[in-house]
């Protein structure tokens, strides 16, 4: 059921120029996705899959639309009676538990505000957050270390009232599956309505210094992510979607969750703890998936792989988000499976800003086109707009208003707020090019960008250029203080199997980027590795990488 096209104005479209004249979101007064759209799909297609949960240990769930209405009814009425109301931040650490769905629609029936989060919070990002938004409950999983720390951190978060533990126990803690059976499945629609300015989702969001944003997103968000399922994903009605995040992460609502649901496709969730490509790929068989969207990495290690041993054959689209994508790794996919990749930008403060839409020809390593739902534009220090080939900043412009699925600001902070959000316009700080033809080619984060003997280099496009050499599986750019230069390239790299790390490799290498690229653009320093840093959402933490180049000066 494509509950989708009763808010758009447009739903079909003959090309690109026609879908950005013409895509509109019609935003219903009072809307609110748990009831407005959850609980209709539960009445209207009760025995329709919402979600299908597996984890590796062979436990297999499947839920309809009327179960997970059920639940989350259950979840709001558990919460209510823990004194939780409209207004009220409420954290999720819930990994890929399937209770994180019936949760976070029981918080939405509430007007409460959820604040999902990464299990690898320590004891002072606990307290961090806690303190920072006010949180009176965390709902959390009893898989790994998080309720130890949590535990350490209670006594220094006053707000924070009750603690609910899924998947296990342990003294001090409620348990939240046994609590949530003992609650009725029926909650009516509080009064008075919600408004589309209330807060509904908030999440922190790091930078490369000081402690990480509060990015607060409004009742009217999930309708941003119609364009995220239906014009970028590929989502199918009565299809099947797997978005690989954790939902501590904000590409988890995404892929997991509202545009999905809109556009008649259930969600897939495979529970797994460590990343293992061969046993990603057979779920990918096995449940017959039909829409697929991951990090680059997911796609790096996959093409490393024997593809010919899976059938791939439900899958219609293959889509990429997070970092950019490599050239080399779209087109070694495109050659072993057929699919291609389509890639986009965006960030958690926003929704899909610039991508790779269905009437458009695909250009590896570019970013894509304008998303018609944003006002985008390249612009110099100046703030004006940059001609093709000159890199600028990406922006939004809001002289026209905020549009759906932007961020309202950071929370109780208006003076980062204003520090990225002034003059009519959203400054992303990602740095990017623009061809003739109007595609934009990602350069890196402002701060990212190597400074060289008077040269600006981009990680990215070295980083592209590395990907192509056998040897590499992947690699991370970034600079390195030099007293002649200012600074020079270093790559960290991950070798492909049948490579070792040799003085010969290591010039092989360089040599291999001053003919790919420009020769001021060869990193002066090469360093093998294992492994390169993530974070719990799979990009390379390159801020980690010049931090330990740093402390090593």
């Amino acid at each position: 059921m494509q509950l989708y096209k009763e808010y758009l104005e447009q739903w079909e479209f003959g090309s690109y120029e026609d879908y950005l004249k013409n895509f509109r979101i019609l935003v219903p007064q009072h809307f609110n996705f748990a009831f407005d759209v959850l609980d209709r799909l539960g009445r209207e297609t009760p025995q329709a899959m919402a979600l299908r949960w597996c984890n590796p240990e062979g436990e297999h769930q499947d839920f309809t639309f009327a179960q997970i209405s059920a639940l989350s009814n259950q979840a709001a009425n558990l919460f209510a009676s823990l004194g939780v109301g409209k207004g009220d931040a409420v954290m999720l650490v819930l990994k890929r538990h399937h209770q994180f769905w019936p949760a976070i629609m029981g918080l939405h029936k509430l007007g409460a505000v959820a604040v999902p989060a990464t299990h690898l919070l320590t004891e002072k990002d606990i307290v961090y957050r806690v303190q920072a938004a006010s949180i009176k409950m965390i709902v959390a999983t009893a898989d790994g270390g998080f309720a130890a720390q949590a535990e350490l951190a209670k006594p220094k978060c006053p707000t924070l009232r009750h603690m609910l533990l899924v998947r296990g126990s342990r003294p001090g803690w409620l348990d939240y599956d046994g609590e949530l059976a003992k609650r009725s499945p029926v909650f009516e629609r509080p009064l008075p309505l919600n408004e589309n300015s209330d807060p509904l989702l908030l999440y922190f969001t790091s930078g490369t210094s000081g402690m990480p944003k509060m990015v607060v997103h409004d009742s009217a968000y999930p309708l941003g992510h119609i364009q995220t399922a239906v014009y970028w994903q590929g989502c199918l009605d009565g299809g099947l979607h797997l978005t690989v995040s954790e939902t501590g992460w904000a590409k988890s609502v995404w892929g997991k969750l509202y545009g999905q649901w809109l556009a008649g496709s259930a969600v897939m969730s495979y529970d797994f703890e460590k990343f293992v490509p061969s046993d990603l790929l057979e779920i990918l068989q096995r449940y017959k998936v039909t829409t697929f969207c991951a990090p680059p990495t997911i796609y790096r290690f996959f093409i490393q792989q024997d593809l010919s041993q899976y059938d791939l054959s439900s899958i219609t689209r293959c889509s990429i988000a997070g970092e950019p994508l490599n050239p080399e790794v779209y087109n070694k996919w495109l050659e072993l499976t057929g699919h291609h990749l389509r890639e986009i930008y965006g960030q958690t403060e926003l929704c899909v800003t610039i991508g790779t839409f269905p009437w458009m020809k695909i250009c590896p390593g570019s970013m894509g086109k304008p998303s018609p739902q944003f006002d985008v534009d390249l612009v110099d220090e100046e703030g004006n707009s940059c001609p093709p080939g000159v890199v600028g900043e990406i922006v939004v412009r809001t002289r026209r208003g905020r549009p759906v699925g932007m961020f309202t600001g950071y929370y109780k902070d208006e003076e980062k707020t204003l520090g990225v959000w002034h003059d009519q316009m959203y400054h992303t700080l990602d740095l990017a090019w623009r061809d003739e033809w109007g595609y934009y080619w990602y350069v890196g984060r402002a701060d990212d960008v190597i400074k060289s003997s008077g040269y600006r280099i981009g990680p990215f496009e070295v980083e592209s250029a590395l990907m192509e050499h056998p040897a590499v599986v992947e690699t991370a750019i970034t600079a390195v203080p030099d007293p002649v230069r200012g600074q020079v390239v270093k790559a960290t790299i991950v070798l492909a199997k049948g490579y070792e790390p040799s003085d010969a490799l290591k010039k092989e290498l360089q040599d291999h980027v001053k003919r790919t690229t420009a020769p001021y653009k060869y990193p002066r320093i090469v360093e093998f590795v294992d492994e390169l840093p993530k974070t719990i959402s799979g990009k390379i933490r390159r801020v980690e990488l010049r931090e330990r180049d740093g402390a090593n000066q």
